[in-house]
C-alpha cells in the first residue's frame, strides 16, 4: 500500500515518482479575498512574520527526491535532530533578501538567482503550494515548472464558504441554519432572519467567504451589533458603487468538539480518506490536533459518508489535491459534518509523514504549538538541552517532536526587545494521560526558559 506521499504524488501528478517543489505560502487566503467585499481584515505585522515562516512545515512533508523553498535556512541542529530520528530531508532551497512580511512566494518571485535555480530542476518536477492563487501560477510561469495542482481561479472558487454551504446542501449534508449573500439584498434577507434568531435568545456568526485564521469572522449577540454590521458593509456599498458582497449568515449552534478530516482527490476523480482528527481551536483560530479523535462507529460512519460524497462534487468540478474539512460534533451525539471545505493542504497534513513513522499502533498524539517571549534568537541546541528528556528521540518512546523551529524566531528584532514566537511539535505518547503530563511538562520549561530571555544559547 502506497504511503501518504506516494498518493499525494499520484494524485497530483499522475505518477508516485515525480519530484515535488514544495511551497508553504500559509494563509494564502489573504490573496483569494483580493479586491473581495467580504468583512474588514486588520495586518499585525509581528503575527504575519511567524505566519510566514510556517513554511518549514514543508520540510517534513517533502520526502528525499523533493525539493523545498524556504525564507531561510532552516537551523543545523534541528536538522541534525531530525536526521539522527531517520526523517528523510528534501533538497533545501532559499530565497536571498527575503521579507518576512512577504510569504515565500513572494519572496521567490523577487529572486531571479533563485527562480533560475528552480529552472534548472527541469520540467519534470513540479510545484505544489500550500494552496494556489495568482502569484504560485506567475512563479511557475517564471521557472517553466508545471504546477502540480488546479488553476488558481478554481482552487479560490471551491475554497469559498459560499462554496462550501452550496456543496454540501446539494449532498444533502447535515449544516447549521444558514444562509449565502452574493449581494446586498441577499444580505439583508439573511439579516431579517438573523434577527429572528437574535429575539429566540440564539446567536448567529457573519463571515467573510475567504477568511481565515479568526480572520474575517464576527459573533453576533444582539440586534445592535447586527445593525451596526449592516451599516459598515451598505457604507462600503454606496461608496464604491458595488452592491456585491461574498458573506455567509449562520446560526451559532452548539458543538462538543471541533473535527478536522482530510481526503485527497485524485486526477481521475477517485477520492481516498486520510484521516479524521480532533481539532483544538480557540475563536476561531486553529492551535492543534489531538488524534484518533474520540468517536463513536456512527460518528465515524457520518464523516466518511459526507467525504465520499464531497469527494465526487469536487472531482466533478475539476479539483484534485488534498481537501481537509472542518466539522464538529454536538452534544446529543450528532455530527455536522460540513463547517467548512479547505481545499488546499491543511496543518494537519504535514503530520501525515510523522504520523506514518513515528505513532505506532496504540499510542496517540497531540500536535499543538507553544507560545514564547525572547529577547534574542534562541537555537535549537538550546532547546533541546533545556527539553532534555521531554524530547522525542524516536519510534516506540514519548516526547515533543519539533516539526518546525522557524516560527520560534520568526519575529527577532534587533534591538533587543522582546518578541513572541512559536514553537510547533507533535507530543507522542502512550495515553492521553501521558500526553497531558508532558505538555505540563514542556510548558514548564519553556517558562524557565522565558526567564532566561534567549541568552546563552547554544
Amino acid at each position: 500500500m502506497q504511503d501518504f506521499m506516494g498518493r499525494l504524488r499520484t494524485a497530483l501528478t499522475g505518477s508516485p515518482d515525480t519530484p515535488l517543489v514544495l511551497l508553504g505560502n500559509f494563509e494564502v487566503e489573504d490573496e483569494w479575498a483580493r479586491g473581495e467585499p467580504g468583512l474588514p481584515r486588520f495586518a499585525f505585522t509581528a503575527g504575519s512574520a511567524v505566519v510566514n515562516r510556517m513554511d518549514e512545515f514543508t520540510l517534513l512533508l517533502a520526502g528525499q527526491g523533493d525539493h523545498v523553498v524556504l525564507k531561510s535556512a532552516p537551523d543545523p541542529d534541528h536538522l541534525r535532530y531530525l536526521e539522527e530520528l531517520g526523517v528523510d530531508l528534501p533538497q533545501v532551497h532559499t530565497v536571498s533578501g527575503g521579507d518576512p512580511q512577504r510569504t515565500v512566494t513572494q519572496d521567490a518571485l523577487a529572486d531571479p538567482a533563485l527562480q533560475r535555480e528552480l529552472r534548472a530542476l527541469g520540467p519534470g518536477a513540479r510545484i505544489v503550494p500550500h494552496g494556489t492563487s495568482a502569484l504560485e501560477e506567475r512563479l511557475s510561469g517564471l521557472t517553466g515548472l508545471p504546477l502540480g495542482a488546479p488553476s488558481a481561479a478554481l482552487c479560490k472558487a471551491v475554497n469559498s464558504k459560499i462554496y462550501s454551504r452550496d456543496a454540501a446542501a446539494a449532498a444533502g449534508l447535515r449544516q447549521a441554519p444558514g444562509w449565502t449573500c452574493d449581494n446586498l439584498a441577499e444580505l439583508d434577507a439573511a439579516f431579517g432572519e438573523a434577527r429572528n434568531l437574535l429575539r429566540a435568545g440564539r446567536r448567529i456568526v457573519v463571515k467573510d467567504a475567504f477568511g481565515v485564521s479568526g480572520k474575517g469572522i464576527s459573533v453576533v449577540d444582539d440586534e445592535r451589533r447586527l445593525d451596526k454590521l449592516w451599516r459598515m458593509v451598505a457604507r462600503r456599498a454606496e461608496r464604491s458603487g458595488d452592491d456585491r458582497v461574498v458573506l455567509v449568515v449562520e446560526e451559532w449552534v452548539a458543538k462538543t468538539a471541533d473535527l478536522n478530516y482530510q481526503f485527497t482527490v485524485g486526477r481521475d476523480g477517485s477520492a481516498h480518506f486520510d484521516f479524521v482528527k480532533e481539532a483544538i481551536t480557540e475563536g476561531g483560530v486553529h492551535k492543534g490536533h489531538r488524534f484518533p479523535a474520540r468517536l463513536t462507529a456512527p460518528q465515524l460512519d457520518t464523516v466518511r459518508h459526507a467525504a465520499a460524497l464531497l469527494g465526487d462534487r469536487l472531482a466533478a468540478d475539476g479539483y484534485f489535491g488534498v481537501v481537509g474539512v472542518d466539522a464538529m460534533t454536538d452534544p446529543e451525539g450528532g455530527v455536522y459534518p460540513v463547517v467548512e471545505i479547505n481545499a488546499r493542504h491543511n496543518m494537519s497534513t504535514y503530520q501525515s509523514r510523522l504520523q506514518e513513522a513515528f505513532i505506532g499502533p496504540g499510542q496517540c498524539a497531540l500536535a499543538r504549538h507553544y507560545p514564547v517571549r525572547l529577547r534574542a534568537p534562541l537555537g535549537f541546541g538550546r532547546l533541546r538541552a533545556q527539553l532534555a528528556d521531554l524530547l522525542f528521540t524516536g519510534a516506540g518512546s514519548g516526547g515533543l517532536l519539533v516539526n518546525n523551529f522557524a516560527t520560534v524566531n520568526a519575529a527577532a528584532t534587533r534591538d533587543g526587545t522582546s518578541y513572541e514566537g512559536r514553537l510547533y511539535g507533535l507530543l507522542i505518547g502512550d495515553s492521553p494521560r501521558r500526553l497531558d503530563e508532558t505538555d505540563k511538562a514542556i510548558t514548564a520549561r519553556l517558562a524557565a526558559l522565558k526567564e532566561t530571555e534567549g541568552r546563552g544559547q547554544a
